[in-house]
């Protein structure tokens, strides 16, 4: 099974976040998390657990869950293999710095390594609208290799809670990783539009 790291930022959408460390967890891979100091406060507020109390439940190792100010840790060398790297959400600071190449922490050091690496890196933007700079910084990440991904869930298959809607978009953070799942019924499919 594939190594997989996931950070969370600042930027509202934490249960994006959420949900794929879940998936891939559920999936069978090795997942490790970087949440930024107010990725981690936004996760209490939009979320009502404590990290803690959700990794529990997710049966996240809180031995790969590594602070955001540890330049020590794994993520940040390149000879530390991983199949890929997911920020979700990304704030736009963070997408600016990644961008101009300041890796002030863990989770702008990983995004550093995957792209000097050439491996894969979604950036998951949740904020908007989005300024001139932000797009320019977008469009820098993508030349560089990164696949910008936003949150924005599809309607076809029909949502009927809040979750369907996460799933969705969690689902194609997946399919840019490569990684199975049966998280929301793709275009096509059985009961789909196209097949009514």
């Amino acid at each position: 099974m594939g190594r997989y790291l996931v950070c969370v930022t600042g930027a509202s959408g934490s249960r994006y976040g959420a949900r794929t460390i879940e998936a891939l967890i559920k999936a069978g891979h090795e997942v490790h998390a970087v949440f930024s100091t107010w990725g981690e406060s936004v996760f209490i507020m939009e979320t009502g657990l404590s990290l803690f109390a959700w990794m529990a439940g997710a049966d996240l190792d809180a031995d790969r869950v590594y602070a955001p100010d540890d330049l020590a840790a794994p993520p940040s060398s390149g000879s530390w293999k991983l199949d890929g790297t997911v920020i979700v959400p990304c704030s736009m600071s963070t997408i600016g710095a990644i961008a101009s190449g300041a890796s002030t922490n863990l989770v702008h050091r990983s995004a550093a390594v995957a792209l000097k690496e050439g491996r894969r890196l979604v950036i998951v933007p949740r904020e908007m609208p989005w300024s001139l700079v932000d797009l320019r910084n977008m469009t820098s990440l993508a030349e560089a290799g990164a696949a910008i991904l936003p949150a924005c869930p599809g309607f076809y298959h029909q949502p009927q809670t809040i979750d369907d809607l996460i799933n969705f978009v969690a689902g194609k953070i997946l399919d840019r990783l490569g990684v199975e799942h049966e998280l929301f019924e793709r275009w096509g499919g059985v009961g789909s539009p196209v097949n009514r």
